[in-house]
C-alpha cells in the first residue's frame, strides 16, 4: 500500500499527575486508509487517537511530551490554532451525541460556527454529507425534526455526517459501533470502506472481527505501550510478537 504518510509521531508519552498512560509511541500512519487501534481495556488507545485532535488538552494534570505531525506540521507547537486543528480532524465518538437539534441544523451548526452563511450551500453540504453518510434517503423528508428521534444506528451516522460536512483530512472513530446492534454495525462498517476513499480514518475498536473487515493496517497496544503495527492481514494472521499472537487469538484480554 503506498499511500503517503500524513500521521506521524515521534515518541509520544502522554502523563496524568505522575502517572505515565503513553511509553515512547512511534507510528507513521498513511492517508485515506483504515488504521485500526485493538488491545484490552485501559491499554491507552483512546488516549492515544485523542492526541491528534488535542482532546487531551481538555483534561485537567495531562502533560504530553515527543512529537505528533500531521503534514510534516507539529500540532502541539506554540502557534497551533487549536480550533483549525479540530477542523482538520473529525471526531465520532463511543456514543453518539446529536445536539438536541434538528437533523438539519446537526450539521448546519458546524458550517455557520466555520462561517458558512450561504443557505443554498449549507442546503448542499447538509444533503452530500447526509448521502456521505448513508442517511439521506431515510431523514430527507423529516430534516426539521429532532435528531434525537433517530435510532442509535441513525444517529451514530448523522454523528459522522456532521464530522464530514466541515470536510477534514482525517477522521477520527472511538468504538463507533460498539454501542449498536449487529445490523446498524454493519452499515457504520460499510460506511468506513466507502469514506476512506476521501479520508483518512483512525478507528478504536474492541471488537477484532471488525479490526479485520475495515482497516488496512492495526496497531496492537497493550499498557500504555505500542507492541506491534503492521497490516492488518499479517498482524491477525503472523503477527511478529508472541503478545501480539496471544492477543489476536484470545488467549487474553
Amino acid at each position: 500500500m503506498s499511500a503517503a504518510p500524513l500521521i506521524e509521531t515521534k515518541n509520544v508519552e502522554l502523563f496524568y499527575g505522575s502517572s505515565r498512560a503513553l511509553k515512547g509511541i512511534d507510528i507513521t500512519i498513511k492517508e485515506k486508509l483504515v488504521t485500526a487501534f485493538i488491545g484490552p481495556s485501559g491499554c491507552g488507545k483512546s488516549t492515544f487517537l485523542r492526541c491528534f485532535n488535542r482532546m487531551n488538552d481538555l483534561i485537567d494534570n495531562v502533560r504530553i511530551t515527543g512529537q505528533c505531525l500531521i503534514g510534516g506540521e507539529d500540532i502541539y507547537a506554540k502557534d497551533v490554532d487549536v480550533i483549525e486543528l479540530r477542523k482538520r480532524v473529525g471526531m465520532v465518538f463511543q456514543r453518539s451525541n446529536p445536539f438536541p437539534k434538528s437533523i438539519y441544523d446537526n450539521i448546519a451548526y458546524g458550517l455557520r460556527l466555520h462561517g458558512t452563511k450561504d443557505k443554498s450551500e449549507i442546503d448542499g453540504i447538509v444533503e452530500s454529507s447526509l448521502r456521505g453518510a448513508a442517511l439521506w434517503d431515510e431523514v430527507k423528508d423529516r430534516l426539521h425534526s429532532s435528531a434525537l428521534g433517530l435510532s442509535g444506528g441513525q444517529q451514530q451516522r448523522l454523528c459522522i455526517a456532521r464530522a464530514i460536512a466541515i470536510r477534514p483530512e482525517i477522521i477520527l472513530m472511538d468504538e463507533p459501533a460498539s454501542a449498536l446492534d449487529p445490523i446498524a454495525t454493519v452499515k457504520i462498517e460499510e460506511l468506513i470502506l466507502e469514506l476512506k476513499k476521501e479520508f483518512t480514518i483512525v478507528i478504536v475498536t474492541h471488537n477484532m472481527q471488525q479490526a479485520t473487515r475495515i482497516s488496512d493496517y492495526t496497531a496492537f497496544f497493550y499498557i500504555g505501550e505500542l507492541i506491534e503495527y503492521d497490516l492488518t492481514t499479517k498482524i491477525f494472521t503472523n503477527p511478529a510478537k508472541k503478545q501480539t499472537e496471544d492477543y489476536v487469538t484470545g488467549r487474553f484480554g
